[in-house]
């Protein structure tokens, strides 16, 4: 499709919001441009639909050029959410535009985390067995449902996410409820269940002192809940000054 400075709001940043439009910015007098533009067009109709393609004519756009920093051409942008997600300039080969392309789409194992019922998580980790955003979901519904087991066999395959393995220290903690050395941890896990970071992160930091020969399954379990909330989130921020601050 073609796309003019009239047009470039509605079918480039308002359409990248419904899914993925890469712009490619050329000229009728550049080369390279005559040959990138037929990969990248074949590569676009191969997707059928999950991305579109916009070309903008850099001489008969020059506002729009000039918004963007195009100095080369060909010149590739990518949009998503109505901002620029990646690019690249000059002719790629084809299995470079395709790798381009990739990143944009979701895949199926994508598609069915996003969907996050149990059929489609188990499908989901038969495509790509060590996805932790497939296992860690999978894992609390399994563990919901009576199944510790199988819980804890779907974390032990996912290597390096804080999160299983915070999952599965929790697991270990409440199977361990009762006995004199472990801390009552009802209130916190109820808290995380319903949704409350915030007092769940409390209470939990409040039993570190007294957690003895269970510290390291509590600082697992903690470290899992700062992981899911993300780096730059507020509360997890204070969190992980607090635990710092509780076992140094």
């Amino acid at each position: 499709m073609d796309v003019t400075e009239s047009n470039f709001q509605t079918a480039v940043i308002d359409r990248s919001h419904q899914v993925p439009v890469v712009v490619d910015f050329w000229a009728e007098w550049c080369g390279p441009c005559r040959q990138l533009g037929p990969v990248i067009e074949r590569a676009v109709a191969a997707r059928a639909g999950k991305v579109e393609l916009a070309k903008i004519d850099v001489d008969a756009n020059p506002t729009i050029s000039r918004t963007f920093g195009i100095q080369s051409i060909p010149a590739v942008k990518a949009f998503k959410d109505g901002k620029v997600a990646s690019e690249f300039v000059g002719a790629q080969p084809p299995a470079a535009v395709e790798r381009f392309l990739d990143a944009l789409v979701p895949s199926e194992a994508d598609e069915l985390v996003a969907t996050g019922d149990e059929q489609s998580l188990r499908r989901a980790l038969e495509l790509e067995p060590a996805r932790a955003d497939a296992a860690v979901p999978l894992a609390k519904l399994l563990y919901g449902l009576g199944q510790p087991d199988e819980a804890l066999e779907l974390l032990s395959k996912v290597p390096g996410s804080f999160a299983a393995d915070g999952l599965a220290a929790r697991i270990e903690l409440q199977r361990a409820a009762g006995s004199d050395d472990v801390p009552d941890l009802r209130d916190a896990f109820a808290a995380l269940d319903d949704g409350d970071s915030a007092r769940a992160l409390d209470l939990l930091l409040e039993a570190l002192p007294n957690s003895d020969g269970y510290r390291d399954d509590l600082r697992r379990v903690i470290v899992g809940i700062l992981d899911e909330l993300g780096v730059e989130d507020p509360l997890a921020r204070d969190a992980r000054r607090r635990l710092a601050s509780a076992l140094y």
